[in-house]
């Protein structure tokens, strides 16, 4: 069973960064994918970045382009979502998930393994 951590979560003023963590354990393939979701109050979850293992570049949401920046650590189950410009829209529940399969998808149901969440603020 995968588990995830997420980390690095925290109160920012608008205009600032953070940068959030996802530790992976327990996976017993090599082929995956891992992303970045957030839930505000309210709201459904959204899709926000993700990469596969498998080959390719990062995928970011409109909401994430110019501002956030993925990366991952290859000797490691580990990924990184550098969060840059931050605004106070941007305040949510920050999820790290994986897919098994290596594939991105941008529903949140088509995750096999999710985190329990970051908490993001950020003060106007």
């Amino acid at each position: 069973q995968v588990q995830l951590v997420e980390s690095g979560g925290g109160l920012v003023q608008a205009g600032g960064s953070l940068t959030l963590s996802c530790q992976a354990s327990g996976r017993t393939f090599s082929n995956y994918a891992m992303a970045w979701f957030r839930q505000a109050p309210g709201k459904e979850r959204e899709f926000v970045a993700a990469a596969s293992w498998t080959g390719g570049g990062p995928r970011y949401a409109d909401l994430a382009k110019g501002r956030f920046i993925l990366s991952r650590d290859n000797a490691a189950p580990l990924m990184f979502l550098q969060m840059n410009s931050l605004k106070p829209e941007d305040t949510a529940v920050y999820y790290c998930a994986e897919s098994r399969y290596g594939y991105i998808y941008l529903e949140p149901g088509a995750w096999d393994y999710w985190g329990q969440g970051t908490q993001v603020t950020v003060s106007s």
